[in-house]
Order: C-alpha cells, then sequence, then structure tokens
C-alpha cells in the first residue's frame, strides 16, 4: 500500500484534502496545514508508513 494509501486508510473522516506534488533529488516531506512535520532532506532517511501517521496525527 502507497504512504497516500495508508494515511488514508487510517485517519478517514479527519482528511478533508491531500496532494501530492512531484519532485526529484530524493525530496520527499510531509505538510500538515502548511507546517512541515518531516523533511527526508533534513533527515537523510525514508520514513515508514507509522512514522508518517503518528506525525500527522500529532500535527
Amino acid at each position: 500500500m502507497s504512504l497516500t494509501g495508508y494515511l488514508l486508510s487510517n485517519l478517514k473522516q479527519r482528511v478533508s484534502a491531500m496532494e501530492l506534488v512531484p519532485a526529484s533529488g530524493g525530496c520527499f516531506e510531509l505538510e500538515v496545514d502548511g507546517k512541515l512535520v518531516y523533511s527526508k532532506l533534513e533527515t537523510d532517511e525514508f520514513p515508514d508508513e507509522g512514522a508518517m501517521l503518528a506525525a500527522v496525527q500529532d500535527a
């Protein structure tokens, strides 16, 4: 399952919109309401789904 599908299936009614923005160069960033909650460019690691779900829930 993709990260998008994972988040949507776990957050169901709490997500009103989600946007994927294609990029290059290993960039992966996750924002919630305009707030950066994860950046692969800063950590140099691609996160697992559980970490992303927790980051979204905490935001």
